[in-house]
């Protein structure tokens, strides 16, 4: 069964490469100067013979790296075979209601007062969306072979920076490309690891994978990605059938497995290197609610049903229930508060404090507290494997 799913995604994986190339071309842009950004690892001189893919079509200095070359692989698609949203249109959420389902997985964002929903139904056919909300330049990113997403900020110290595919996978997970200096980028940290900006970090943004409803609820007046990209895809379909398999060894990894957890435990992770903190769904899924002192401040973790898998059944909608997850700082005001499930998986999360109930996206929806917001945690949610990859150190959490 493993060697006909492997079959199947090699044969998804060449079909992207058809469907892409047919797509509209990448937009010519002018190179600008490297930007150092947030640098947490030194650009070393690479041996480019070390590297397994294509440099044809490249423009990327080979010779500045903080990875070893020979870590990537060819995902199969070329340099934006899987073509990255430029032009990104949005619809009401309304019209989005009329071809998918409450349960549909959307990446939520929310930036200067605005909201905005990304459906997986899209992103799993284009894995980058490069947009403006709340007046912020944003890349938002989706890898289904690691089930990560993840938002930035694509601008550094005053150059905007617009991304691509670069088809090629380190660990499973998407390398990105900036076109102004073409520095491959890895999706899962946000650092340029290849290239001119070798060691420049993007800054995450806090972003959610949620259902639509729950979009809905937090953001009524929102908007979402339309499916208006100008290339044909099967949107809603999911070309990755049954791949979330949580025992299911990944594709194109050739890393170590840390057995700690299934490979494709889904988990929801804070803080880095010797700090971080993996909180697994089936954890979640338990208690509703977990708490964790992380880099010295307190934080609690949502997880609430109602939200489909975006690699389990052909059409996404139809997809088992994996809930969704929401990190935030417990306090409102000032006034620390403390969180709890009483029940099942359908009962509501109060704080103990007031009674007040609240969503997963950190709104008190009634009671003493009604309207008021969390703060939202940096997080991400990820497979186990892929976190493992580029963070073996983490501590994973677990009830008492």
């Amino acid at each position: 069964m493993k060697r006909f799913r492997r079959a199947v995604v090699t044969t998804v994986l060449l079909s992207l490469v058809a469907a892409g190339c047919s797509g509209a071309a990448a937009p010519e842009t002018t190179p600008s100067s490297p930007t150092s950004g947030q640098a947490p690892a030194e650009s070393r001189s690479a041996d480019a013979s070390r590297l397994r893919v294509s440099t044809g079509g490249w423009r990327t200095d080979f010779t500045k790296a903080s990875v070893d070359l020979a870590d990537f692989v060819g995902g199969g698609p070329p340099k934006d075979g899987i073509p990255p949203i430029d032009e990104p249109a949005y619809e009401s959420i309304a019209a989005a209601k009329t071809w998918l389902d409450d349960r549909a997985p959307v990446i939520a964002l929310a930036v200067g007062g605005e909201g905005r929903a990304y459906p997986l139904a899209i992103l799993m056919w284009h894995e980058i969306a490069n947009d403006v909300l709340g007046g912020v330049p944003v890349v938002v990113t989706f890898c289904p072979l690691c089930n990560t997403g993840l938002v930035f900020e694509r601008e550094l110290d005053g150059t905007v920076y617009d991304f691509g595919t670069t088809g090629n996978l380190r660990f499973s997970d998407l390398v990105m490309y900036d076109r102004q200096t073409e520095s491959w980028w890895q999706q899962a940290t946000g650092e340029a690891v290849v290239g001119d900006l070798t060691g420049a970090r993007l800054t995450f943004l806090p972003a959610q994978i949620v259902s639509l409803a729950d979009f809905e609820r937090a953001h009524p007046d929102g908007d979402v990605l339309s499916r208006a990209t100008g290339i044909a895809r099967d949107y809603g379909q999911n070309p990755y059938v049954g791949y979330d398999t949580v025992d299911q060894n990944p594709f194109l990894f050739e890393g170590e497995l840390d057995g700690r957890l299934p490979p494709k435990e889904r988990v929801v992770t804070v803080g880095e290197g010797i700090e971080a903190v993996a909180f697994p769904y089936s954890e979640l899924r338990k208690h509703g609610v977990a708490t964790a002192t992380v880099r010295g401040e307190e934080i609690v973790v949502f997880w609430t049903p109602g939200t489909a898998s975006a690699l389990d059944d052909p059409t996404i909608d139809q997809s088992k229930d994996v809930g969704a997850t929401g990190v935030f700082r417990p306090e409102v005001d000032g006034r620390p508060l403390t969180f709890a499930r009483d029940g099942d998986e359908a009962a509501p999360i109060r704080d103990r404090e007031t009674g007040s109930t609240w969503s997963i996206a950190g709104v008190a929806v009634d009671g003493a507290l009604s309207g008021s917001q969390l703060e939202p945690v940096v997080h991400g949610d990820h497979f186990w494997f892929a976190w493992a990859a580029f963070s073996p150190d983490t501590t994973i959490w677990a009830a008492g």
